[in-house]
């Protein structure tokens, strides 16, 4: 079964148990499929579908911190949890350990001799990792390890 239409049996799930919550969040993340399809005139993919969620929970993410920052416990609770909904459709995310493996071989890879090459070592990294690390921390990782 492809992550759409996983999506649209949880929908069904969630209307069936009046699961408010999760079906808010799952009707969220579809429509943000369907907006795609869309707009770009096409069907998407396993991949694509992961794009659009590792997005979605980035901006939950960053909406939970500043809610936060302005005392809304309750609306970043909110974010919070539909973050942990949509990470249920999201790849195992890698551990740091596997992140600087992968850092350490497509440095090896490109060649990279120092921080100047952080670009050619992160274009290879973003399709091979994308939505089993977060990119942020894959940048972390590639200057730690050009820095050395």
């Amino acid at each position: 079964m492809n992550l759409k239409q996983r999506l649209q049996d949880d929908m069904k799930t969630a209307m069936r148990a009046k699961d408010s919550d999760t079906l808010s969040t799952v009707r969220m993340a579809l429509a943000a499929v369907k907006q795609v399809e869309v707009d770009e005139r096409i069907e998407v993919d396993d991949a694509r579908v992961i794009a659009i969620i590792t997005k979605m929970v980035k901006q939950r993410k960053e909406s939970a911190r500043m809610y936060e920052e302005a005392q809304r416990a309750d609306l970043a609770a909110k974010e919070q949890a539909e973050i942990v909904l949509l990470q249920n459709y999201l790849p195992q995310m890698m551990n740091d350990e596997a992140i600087e493996n992968a850092v350490r071989a497509a440095v090896a890879e490109v060649g990279a001799a120092g921080v100047g090459d952080m670009g050619k070592v992160m274009a290879v990294l973003k399709t091979r990792l994308a939505g089993q690390a977060d990119m942020g921390e894959v940048s972390k990782k590639i200057k730690q390890v050009l820095a050395a």
